[in-house]
């Protein structure tokens, strides 16, 4: 067995640790070796490099500052130049190559602080219709102060000068997006460093879902927001309302009942949406209702963490209500007649690609919630989440109360609900209030163990059925009263319950509701 060379023991300073990213890469600049990053990381060090390495850092204790004796802060960050150059050559010799670069880079994609500024003249100029060439953009850049920053008109010809054409250009723009997810990799890798060394005090569990979302987000490109300027807003919101309109946008995620996706025009995105009822009242069937209407008849990817039953007792309910055969004969064998199997077996063959998950895992925490989601969104693209129920949840840390627990359960999917743009469902118990009075209808108040669901919840449906304390009044009736709306109004829902095949429907169009009320 060959006998590997020892890595030195290497710390990281505090001072190193909290500096901001933007530092971290003037610091690797500024200290870097001869072993650049320019090219990529083809010119990394072998493993000769890394025994001398070793070895010097062994021998001599003052090279075991990061600076010195990480490999990640002694060399400059990746970027190609060259590349960069072609780029924006290219952009000021065709303005057709301008609209193919602008849909592959961003401005902070260019590693050249003069670059971006260059960058951001093409794009301004391009953005009000108006000509673009090195003369023009010399004048916008003048105008704006920044000519001399750049190099001058000189510099701008000498782009230009860089490349011969410009039908190259979308190589060069991936070339150099390529680098910048490298960097974005280092930049991740160093923050993960630090909230590890700066951990103290915290518990494990929060340090790695803190890391797995600053992987995820570097892995799906996106940046942290900042502010923004209210005309943008309102543009953006204005062109939504237009493709809504014309058509070019889904309306949201359907529920499968008419009323209730004319009311909310379907689950929206980033939406934490609450369903609520008191035990055996219909809420995980409606929520599971939600989530076949999504995956097997909208072919839209839903997931449903089921901390209250099995997989088993799950697929039978999906069984029942999309093939109509009674719960109680799919358990008994001798109900199970030649033409329910042909039945069964034609939904099976149906079933083989529906993008329907679920989840049954024991004790299962947020974090592991939040990881099986995050990676179901990168591999599937995830649409709908559905966790029954959220009282069952565990955070596996010790918490002064139980309200305080579910308070942070429901913000945090609230959270991950916004982090990865789709309509988080989470099902909810309500304490007795409701049998307390006399109509024994349930309000908003109602919500167990936390007003932080209330709060954090954009909609809020509360599962009401009459018959239940009743059994004469207004049988096999529900009423799904939408006790919060933040975006539209509130409403009450009669639909039809089939406690047999575990499933809701919507009543008839001439259905009156006040019928035996």
């Amino acid at each position: 067995m060959r006998n590997e060379p020892m890595r030195a023991a290497v710390s990281f300073p505090r001072d190193i640790v909290h500096l901001p990213r933007h530092i971290l890469y003037l610091k690797a600049m500024a200290e870097g070796s001869e072993h650049s990053y320019q090219n990529g990381f083809g010119g990394g060090l072998d493993r000769g490099d890394r025994g001398d390495r070793g070895d010097r850092a062994g021998r001599g204790g003052a090279q075991t500052s990061a600076a010195a004796g990480d490999p990640i802060f002694d060399r400059v960050p990746p970027h190609d130049d060259d590349a960069e150059m072609a780029v924006l050559g290219g952009m000021l010799m065709s303005k057709d190559a301008i609209g193919e670069v602008s849909q592959t880079i961003d401005v902070t994609d260019f590693y050249q602080p003069k670059h971006q500024t260059i960058y951001n003249a093409i794009i301004d100029l391009f953005s009000a219709s108006q000509p673009v060439d090195v003369v023009l953009v010399a004048n916008q850049l003048l105008a704006d102060g920044n000519l001399d920053k750049v190099g001058g008109a000189d510099y701008l010809h000498s782009l230009v000068a860089s490349v011969p054409t410009a039908a190259n250009a979308m190589y060069y723009a991936e070339i150099v997006h390529q680098r910048a997810i490298l960097r974005n990799v280092i930049a991740a890798g160093t923050k993960i460093a630090q909230l590890g060394y700066s951990a103290e005090g915290s518990q494990a569990e929060d340090v790695v879902n803190l890391a797995q979302s600053e992987i995820y987000e570097m892995s799906m490109g996106k940046v942290r927001q900042d502010y923004a300027a209210i005309g943008p807003v309102v543009h953006d919101a204005l062109d939504q309302l237009d493709k809504l309109q014309q058509g070019l946008v889904n309306k949201g995620v359907p529920t499968g009942f008419r009323d209730i996706d004319d009311v909310t025009q379907g689950l929206q995105p980033g939406q934490m949406v609450v369903v609520a009822g008191r035990p055996a009242m219909g809420k995980s069937t409606l929520g599971i209702d939600f989530a076949r209407a999504a995956a097997l008849h909208h072919n839209m990817t839903s997931v449903v963490f089921s901390l209250e039953m099995s997989k088993v007792e799950l697929a039978q309910r999906i069984i029942s209500a999309e093939t109509n055969i009674p719960m109680a004969a799919l358990r008994r064998a001798d109900d199970i007649t030649p033409e329910r199997w042909n039945t069964l077996n034609q939904f099976w063959t149906k079933m083989q690609n529906a993008p329907l998950f679920i989840d049954d895992s024991p004790n299962m925490s947020l974090m592991e919630i939040r990881a099986k989601c995050r990676r179901l969104k990168q591999t599937n693209d995830l649409k709908l989440v559905v966790i029954d129920y959220l009282q069952l949840m565990t955070s596996g840390k010790a918490v002064e109360s139980r309200q305080q627990e579910v308070s942070e359960f429901s913000r945090a999917l609230k959270l991950l609900a916004k982090e990865l743009e789709v309509p988080v469902v989470a099902l909810s118990q309500l304490n007795r209030g409701p049998e307390m009075r006399n109509d024994k209808k349930p309000q908003l108040s109602d919500l167990r163990e936390s007003g932080s669901i209330e709060q954090d919840a954009d909609v809020v449906f509360l599962v009401h059925r009459p018959d239940f304390y009743d059994k004469e009044d207004r049988p096999g009736e529900a009423d799904i009263i939408m006790a919060k709306h933040r975006n539209g109004p509130t409403e009450t829902f009669h639909l039809a319950f089939l406690g047999a095949t575990s499933k809701f429907k919507d009543m008839p169009q001439d259905y009156n509701s006040n019928q035996g009320v």
